[in-house]
């Protein structure tokens, strides 16, 4: 079922010409009906007209569009393949709706065809370049899928609409249609009511309507409420003040309020928002963790598509400041609606402008709230949710407890109970085994009493093990976590994989090879030629070590710790850019800073001597002085920032009795 207070613009569905029709008495009789969204009778009627042999290109228009906009993908892919048969110049948006349309019956192939025919129409269009530019999406969709999980369809659900769930005390608070009363034409549903309904041992108590001046005899839908809980953010059709007002069209358009919770536990003082319009809608909003940044959709000017997702500042007194575009990363010519913004900060959405599995998908930008606030470019990077979330129907108004790992959804899917259901499942922990044997690399044999250590993502050990005469290794692991396993045994080159779990719960078998060390290390060799170390990572201008660098002195450690009678001289280097005493300092601090690095992780003191060189060692012609530029390229001038760690001494021999 799609209602008004899902889809908020929906005024092109009723702009096509009606002279086909001008002679057919039945057709003339649901003309006000089709341009009032009345598609239950309205298809009705026109498949009477079509299953008596008779064909135009409107007809069919009309006809599919009734069943597209009621969600009953089956038909209304039949009758727009009916209109691909006329071979009439039709509208580039008639072949995304036949592709969506197909997508909802689960025929893929054939979908991604008429996707295809629709970008070569609308090469510019958002929809059509995020298809191409995920030609496999379905596989992509699959790998971030979880199979490990089953939603429950809640037992409050009925025959009606039920959708768009927020917690609320010990609560959620939904939309339903349940209430009774005045049907909407749309879908010859009563009208939609908040609701609320408190959970149970087994469940969810009865639910009842939100009490006070919030639901009224048309739509609401759509609630979120400030972290005091003080304040109730809500969609209603425009109705206010008992007016209730249309655009020059005659549609009645979407409205945010927000409600102030009384002393006596009821929700009053409503108030309209000051963008909202009698000429575009605003709805589904959503808070961020403090309630400083509202998220909503809405089809005003400026937006991209049919419906695209906002942000606006939240003051402290309620009011609400300049809405803003999220920009066409999240944003593009489809339906972008029902967003969510969960604690930390990242953004779901349901769209269906991004390849998905059926109408709308459910996606996710991570961090998204921290980007905002940060000014980014908006640049959001996106994801499908994938299953069990999304499937071939429209699946929207995704909600998450971070902390409960409870989540709720609503779709329309077979299977439910109504026209929309609310769906509900615990996110299961996922943790990954990792396991594996410590080898030699030539041999393959099993290297007993070997040490394995496990680093997180920034280079922090998290554990290590002694492995025992089968050499075998195991870790329980976190899923989408970087992480590094190194291998470690006297006389040998270490051996490391670095590496990211996956999403669904799996095992994941590592080898770790060992190389015999055969080579010889005497007093001035460079530990960071040994180890393959080409540079110590430093942040532009600073002297603190980064995680990365972090990972690449744990070698230099581990040899440390090998050879306890080895000291070494720790020097840094820069190129020639910039002021030569001030890369002196620089270079003086970063050396100093990777022997406290060493001292802090057991190394003592004395063995280690440190030193900034700047660029008075350059290993090139690129040099810059007098004039502080150089032709070299970038590649050139990395070969002079480098770190040395010259062995001074090792067994009794120092680096002075070599030379």
């Amino acid at each position: 079922m799609r209602t008004i207070s899902r889809y908020i613009s929906l005024v092109c569905a009723g702009m096509f010409a009606l002279s086909a029709f001008a002679q057919n008495g039945k057709i003339k009789s649901v003309e006000d009906d089709y341009k009032d969204f009345a598609y239950v009778k309205t298809s009705e009627v026109l498949l009477e007209v079509a299953n008596k042999g008779y064909k135009s290109a409107e007809l069919f228009q009309k006809l599919a569009n009734s069943y597209y906009f009621r969600n009953d993908m089956e038909n209304a892919a039949k009758w727009y393949g009916e209109l691909f048969t006329m071979n009439d110049v039709i509208d580039p948006e008639y072949y995304f709706r036949y592709a969506m349309a197909l997508k909802g019956i689960e025929d893929y192939k054939e979908s991604d065809k008429w996707m295809k025919k629709f970008n070569e129409l609308k090469p510019d269009d958002m929809r059509g370049r995020a298809f191409l530019s995920k030609v496999d999406y379905k596989s992509n969709i699959e790998e971030l899928s979880r199979d490990d999980i089953e939603p429950h369809n809640l037992e409050i659900n009925t025959e009606l609409s039920d959708f768009g769930t927020t917690e609320y005390e010990n609560g959620i608070v939904f939309a339903s249609a349940r209430g009774g009363g005045r049907k909407y034409r749309w879908n010859e549903e009563p009208y939609l009511d908040l609701y609320s309904a408190e959970k149970t041992e087994s469940g969810f108590g009865e639910a009842k309507a939100i009490e006070g001046k919030v639901n009224t005899k048309y739509h609401e839908s759509s609630a979120v409420f400030s972290p005091n809980g003080k304040y109730m953010f809500f969609t209603r059709n425009n109705f206010y003040r008992l007016k209730y007002k249309e655009d020059e069209t005659g549609v009645n358009r979407l409205q945010l309020y927000r409600a102030t919770l009384s002393e006596d536990g009821t929700w009053d003082e409503i108030h309209k928002v000051h963008f909202n319009s009698e000429d575009y809608s605003v709805a589904h909003p959503t808070l961020n963790l403090t309630g400083t940044r509202l998220y909503f959709a809405s089809d005003m000017p400026g937006t991209f598509g049919q419906s695209d997702i906002f942000v606006v500042d939240v003051n402290d007194d309620g009011t609400l400041g300049k809405p803003e575009n999220l920009g066409p990363s999240i944003n593009t010519e489809g339906q972008e609606s029902f967003p969510f913004m969960d604690t930390s900060g990242n953004l779901f959405f349901s769209s269906t402008g991004f390849p998905g599995l059926g109408g709308l998908d459910v996606f996710k930008s991570e961090e998204l709230d921290q980007k905002v606030e940060g000014g980014s470019n908006r640049n959001f990077p996106i994801e499908n949710v994938g299953k069990p979330v999304n499937s071939s129907a429209d699946d929207f108004g995704y909600y998450e407890n971070l902390v409960t790992k409870r989540v709720y959804f609503s779709s329309n899917r077979e299977g439910g109970k109504g026209s929309d259901d609310i769906y509900t499942f615990e996110v299961p922990e996922c943790e990954q085994l990792v396991f594996g044997t410590v080898q030699d690399s030539k041999t393959d044999e099993l290297i007993p009493d070997a040490t394995v250590i496990l680093f997180d993502g920034e280079g922090k050990e998290i554990e290590r093990k002694t492995v025992g005469e089968d050499a075998a290794f195991e870790f329980e692991l976190d899923c989408e976590m970087e992480y590094l396993i190194r291998g470690e045994k006297e006389t040998y080159i270490s051996d490391e994989k670095r590496f990211t779990t996956p999403k669904k719960k799996q095992e994941l078998q590592l080898q770790l090879l060992l190389e015999k060390d055969v080579q010889e290390i005497n007093p001035c060799d460079d530990l960071a030629k040994i180890l393959d170390i080409p540079i110590i990572y430093f942040d532009f201008d600073k002297s603190n070590i980064r995680y990365d660098a972090e990972i690449e002195l744990q070698k230099v450690l581990a040899v440390l710790n090998k050879y306890p009678t080895m000291n070494i001289d720790i020097r840094s280097h820069t190129d020639c850019r910039g002021l030569a005493d001030y890369n002196e300092r620089l270079s003086d601090r970063r050396a100093k800073s990777t022997r406290q690095y060493l001292i802090d992780n057991g190394i003592v003191a004395e063995r280690l001597t440190a030193k900034g060189y700047g660029e008075s060692q350059l290993v090139n012609d690129c040099g810059c002085e007098p004039t502080n530029e150089s032709s070299c390229s970038e590649e050139e001038h990395q070969l002079n920032r480098r770190s040395e760690f010259i062995i001074t001494s090792i067994n009794g021999k120092s680096c002075d009795d070599k030379e």
